[in-house]
């Protein structure tokens, strides 16, 4: 009963089961038996919104350049280790092959906060002087100075000049006298030996103290390009306790400097931009010192 209650069973299967057609496209032959293949269900395509990663950018604000524009100028790079003065350390970020780099982000908020510093004092009317006597920042000291009416030192530094002023004042002074002689014409009557004689007086008065003719005393401060470089500047300026901004490298010592401004002294992008930012700060000092004025006066 049992054999014959199977045997019917797989008879009733055989006929229930469904043929697979062989010459559909779906089916495939395997060892002498048509199987077939499974449907596969048409999948609609799905766009996806393409999605724009913007980078994060730091945006100039009043006149300070991006991290980005710093570190694309190299302000980031400093000495060698072995040329490090251990209190520049704080401001390190790190040592690649020997070289020490500076933390852009402590470098912009000493900029930041040395510039906020120069417009306040310009706004009341003080005076600066700006000291850079290296190739790399002389020439934008100079350009910057003579635009905005300020005094500057691009040369060589005048020796006693904050410490023996009342002297110095008198060169700068003769310089003055002797040019508006000679523009009026008044040397004219001389020979032409003793012209040029006095011409040559008057060019080498120039280099020594034409920066300093808009200068009527003791400037309230300082700003140094390479602090290390210019020693004696630095020296006359304690001794008179005027306060001095400066851009320090790693091999600078910053002590005895009010706002110490961390980055490399050395490249020449680097060296513009951080003057440009600090000539900006100073610039609108000045017209928020005439402002004053202006309406003092009404």
């Amino acid at each position: 009963m049992a054999t014959k209650a199977k045997e019917t069973v797989k008879k009733v299967a055989k006929v229930l089961k469904p043929k697979a057609d062989p010459t559909s496209p779906t089916a495939t032959k395997g060892q002498g038996k048509v199987v077939e293949a499974p449907k596969v269900e048409k999948v609609e395509e799905v766009k996806t919104p393409e999605v724009k990663v913007v980078a994060e950018k730091v945006v100039e604000v009043d006149g300070l350049p991006s991290l980005k524009d710093m570190l694309e100028a190299g302000v980031h790079f400093g000495h060698s280790v072995k040329r490090r003065n251990p209190r520049m350390d704080d401001y390190v970020y790190a040592i690649k092959n020997g070289v020490q780099i500076f933390d852009l982000v402590q470098t912009r908020a000493a900029l930041a906060e040395a510039c906020q510093y120069l417009t306040d004092t310009m706004a009341t009317g003080a005076q600066i002087l700006l000291v850079g006597t290296k190739a790399q920042a002389a020439e934008t000291i100079k350009s910057e100075a003579e635009r905005l009416g300020i005094a500057f030192i691009t040369t060589h530094w005048v020796g006693g000049l904050f410490t023996n002023w009342e002297q110095i004042k008198t060169r700068v002074d003769k310089l003055v006298d002797m040019k508006k002689k000679y523009e009026a014409g008044e040397y004219k009557k001389y020979t032409k030996k003793e012209q040029v004689l006095l011409k040559r007086e008057i060019d080498r008065l120039e280099r020594m103290y034409g920066g300093l003719v808009t200068l009527n005393g003791l400037p309230k401060v300082v700003f140094i390009v390479d602090p290390t470089r210019e020693v004696t500047a630095m020296h006359e300026a304690t001794t008179r306790e005027i306060p001095v901004v400066a851009i320090v490298d790693t091999n600078g010592d910053p002590t005895k400097i009010a706002h110490v401004i961390p980055a490399n002294d050395d490249a020449l992008k680097a060296v513009v931009m951080l003057v440009l930012a600090v000539t900006h700060a100073i610039e609108k000092g000045l017209k928020l010192a005439k402002n004053k004025a202006a309406a003092a006066t009404k």
